[in-house]
């Protein structure tokens, strides 16, 4: 089976992926680092048949009554960024999709194994589940606070979809921290080196310090993954 998704995918990145924008560089840092398109699916393949049954048993160890059979995807969207994340399909199965541009902007196969644990956590740790109640709790307290102000109407449905982008933010750097934790130690358990893997933060931009924002800064992640990776 991977022959196949292989081939399809080095298809994909010979033919998509040269319009996509690379992922922002710091200057100090090297732009010729890119694999070419076999070498960048051959890696995503190692990875996937790695640490998948990795992040499937830790998810049984930590977890009880949760759907830990990932499935994995891969976004062939020429146009979508470099980018991962994780949902739910609609029978609770955890689902963990690849974009085409982030297959091919990493540098070695500890930076897919480190994302492919990140994005495994998030759901291990219950993170959608999470975020959705703060949303919901948000909603409903700036509604009621609205109401008793005497919104009406449309300025009320305002105030809850304000209520609810401010709850789903309230915890979503400290469960990014998280995720990137027990990404390592996922990413170390099934063989590969975290901290390297880590290392594209250095190419990404820093989201800083910055109010209600949805990841903490760079070094903060950084600092996460050496500690995780230290105490394993």
């Amino acid at each position: 089976m991977w022959r196949w998704i292989a081939a399809g995918l080095i298809a994909m990145l010979v033919a998509g992926c040269e319009p996509v924008p690379p992922v922002a560089v710091s200057p100090a840092q090297p732009t010729d680092g890119r694999l070419d398109a076999e070498a960048a699916v051959r890696n995503f393949v190692e990875v996937l048949t790695a640490v998948e049954p990795v992040a499937e048993a830790e998810c049984a160890r930590r977890t009880t009554g949760v759907n830990c059979d990932f499935a994995i995807f891969v976004d062939a969207d020429p146009r979508a960024a470099a980018n991962a994340f994780q949902s739910l399909g609609r029978s609770g199965q955890p689902r963990i999709t690849f974009t085409i541009a982030l297959i091919a902007e990493a540098r070695n196969v500890d930076e897919l194994a480190f994302i492919l644990g990140h994005e495994a956590a998030h759901h291990i740790e219950g993170h959608l589940e999470i975020r959705a109640q703060t949303a919901a709790v948000g909603a409903e307290i700036i509604e009621n606070a609205a109401s008793q102000a005497g919104a009406t109407g449309r300025e009320l449905r305002r105030a809850r979809h304000f209520g609810a982008f401010l709850g789903a933010r309230v915890f979503s750097q400290e469960m990014e921290l998280e995720a990137d934790a027990m990404g390592a130690r996922i990413a170390a358990l099934a063989g590969y080196d975290p901290v390297r893997g880590a290392a594209f933060f250095n190419r990404i931009p820093d989201p800083g310090e910055t109010f209600l924002g949805t990841h903490p800064p760079n070094a903060l992640r950084l600092q996460a993954v050496r500690k995780a990776a230290s105490g394993i």
